[in-house]
């Protein structure tokens, strides 16, 4: 079952979902509006393969900024945060979806990634990426997309208890860790 406004901030007001900061203002008919963080990360252009099995080739040639907004080339992929942290009980799920208005300007704002597994507490990554043929320019702070909450049966292991749960506690822009699977 999708949660409604009012269970949505139910929710939040008993601690069974936390999110900071909190605006209650941002809390919609099904979803909750979540705002882009000022942290971005991004591959450097060039020939350099990367494997997901090698950390060296995930994390190197990469760039770094903190900043108040960010020009989006056309074709650009670039890893942001959000800025609020978000967390999860053991029978809530969420999905990220970009809002409308911002995919009007052609702002993808996940690629695959869209989905918040029970358990999971931190700062979601997302994947942008602008498709237009023109530079859009985005700020901190500005709503950038939304969170639909599922309500499950309790999961038997949540994320936070996965061994390998290698995004749990995150707070900024994080590169993709599948290096830490198994081969």
């Amino acid at each position: 079952m999708i949660l409604v406004d009012w269970q949505i901030h139910d929710r939040i007001d008993r601690g069974y979902i936390s999110v900071d900061p909190f605006d209650p203002n941002l809390i919609q008919p099904n979803s909750l509006d979540i705002r882009l963080g000022d942290h971005f990360v991004w591959y450097q252009e060039g020939d350099a393969i990367i494997d997901p099995f090698h950390k060296e080739s995930v994390c190197i040639n990469t760039e770094e900024l903190k900043a108040e907004s960010i020009v989006l080339p056309p074709g650009k992929f670039v890893l942001a945060e959000t800025l609020e942290v978000i967390g999860l009980p053991d029978n809530i799920v969420a999905s990220i979806e970009g809002k409308s208005s911002i995919a009007r300007l052609g702002v993808e704002l996940h690629q695959t990634g869209g989905w918040i597994d029970a358990g999971f507490c931190g700062s979601i990554t997302l994947e942008m990426c602008n498709v237009n043929q023109r530079p859009v320019k985005m700020y901190a702070g500005m709503a950038i997309g939304q969170l639909v909450f599922y309500t499950t049966e309790r999961a038997a292991c949540p994320y936070n208890t996965k061994g390998d749960a290698k995004y749990m506690h995150q707070r900024q822009a994080t590169l993709s860790r599948y290096y830490a699977n198994k081969k």
